[in-house]
C-alpha cells in the first residue's frame, strides 16, 4: 500500500484525482492522507488540489450511482442495514430528500451506500450530481483549510 501512496504523491494533481476517485467509490481508501501529504509538501497549489480532489471524489460517487442504476433488488438488501428499523429509517431519509440526499455522500462508507441507492432508485442524475458536488466540495474545502492552517 505504501508503494501505491508513493505513486499517488509522485503524480501530484493526477494522483490526487485518482485517490479521491477511489475514495469516493465503493473501494475503501483515504484521500485525506494523500491530500494532507500533498498540501504539506508545499509544491502544489491548494486551490487546484481542492478542485482535483472534489472532481475525483464526485466522480467516484457518480460511479457508485451508475452501479446502482445497473443494480438488482438483491443488492439493496446488502447495502441497507440488517436491522429493519435502521433500514426503514434510512429508506425514509433517502425517499424524503430524494436526490438531495446526495449531499450526505461525503460521509465515509455510508456515503457510498447512499450513492448506490440513489442510482438504484433512479433519482434524477443531474440533481444527484449537484447534491453530491455540494457535499464533497464543502468537505474538501474544510480539509484544505484545516491542513493549510496547521
Amino acid at each position: 500500500m505504501d508503494g501505491f501512496i508513493d505513486f499517488l504523491l509522485q503524480n501530484g494533481y493526477i494522483g490526487m484525482f485518482m485517490a479521491a476517485f477511489i475514495a469516493g467509490s465503493v473501494f475503501p481508501f483515504s484521500s485525506e492522507l494523500v491530500l494532507g501529504a500533498l498540501l504539506k509538501m508545499g509544491e502544489l497549489d491548494p486551490m487546484l488540489l481542492f478542485i482535483y480532489a472534489t472532481v475525483g471524489n464526485v466522480g467516484g460517487s457518480m460511479f457508485n450511482y451508475g452501479i446502482g442504476r445497473l443494480g438488482k433488488p438483491s443488492w439493496r438488501e446488502r447495502l441497507m442495514p440488517r436491522d429493519p428499523s435502521k433500514r426503514e429509517r434510512q429508506e425514509r431519509l433517502i425517499q424524503k430528500y430524494g436526490a438531495w440526499a446526495g449531499v450526505l455522500c461525503f460521509i465515509p462508507i455510508l456515503g457510498s451506500a447512499i450513492a448506490v441507492l440513489m442510482g438504484y432508485m433512479r433519482f434524477n442524475p443531474w440533481i444527484s450530481l449537484i447534491a453530491i458536488f455540494i457535499g464533497k466540495a464543502t468537505r474538501y474545502a474544510i480539509l484544505v483549510y484545516a491542513v493549510s492552517a496547521i
